[in-house]
């Protein structure tokens, strides 16, 4: 379970952008979406809405793959919290992903960081002490496009969030219908 510690419960919601195509001759930053990205970005949003994962802060990497993954999602909700683009979120490993994190201000209490592999999934695994039900194990096996995992902890400000402190709560995997 989640340590009882001082300050607010905060969860920090991972997102992995959507599926992307692979046009010859695009470079990797500029790679949109796929059919089926277009599809799930979408569905993820109305999972977050069902969820109540709603964000106070989008962190979202600069990748036109996750810029879109982004806009598709945040466009299922009334408002869309701030988005504040990283660059340094594209090809981030976990110090990268931690140090993006620890800056974010006292103030949100729920964090959505929209990214890349194999960053998110290093970056789950390495802040997960324990999780509910089998969440930890299927992130070990996959953290597929459009995944979204949920690590909630107390702190007071971000930089309490440490490799081993957070709890699993969920990680699902929203996908869209085909027309």
């Amino acid at each position: 379970m989640i340590a009882r510690g001082p300050g607010p419960l905060r969860r920090l919601v991972v997102l992995r952008h959507a599926k992307s195509a692979w046009p010859e001759g695009v470079r990797d930053h500029l790679r949109p979406l796929a059919p089926r990205g277009r599809r799930d970005a979408p569905a993820a949003g109305r999972a977050l809405v069902e969820a109540d994962l709603l964000p106070d802060l989008a962190l979202c990497s600069t990748a036109v793959r996750a810029r879109q993954t982004w806009e598709l999602a945040s466009a299922q909700w009334g408002t869309p919290p701030p988005v504040r683009l990283a660059p340094d979120l594209y090809a981030a490993d976990v110090p990268d992903l931690l140090a993006a994190v620890h800056d974010v201000s006292p103030e949100v209490e729920t964090l959505l960081l929209v990214g890349h592999n194999p960053g998110l999934e290093e970056l789950v695994l390495a802040l997960a002490g324990d999780s509910l039900d089998d969440a930890l194990d299927e992130v070990r096996v996959k953290f597929p496009t459009s995944a979204i995992a949920v690590l909630a902890w107390h702190g007071t400000a971000w930089q309490g969030l440490t490799p081993g402190t957070a709890l699993l709560t969920s990680m699902i995997v929203p996908r869209g219908k085909k027309k």
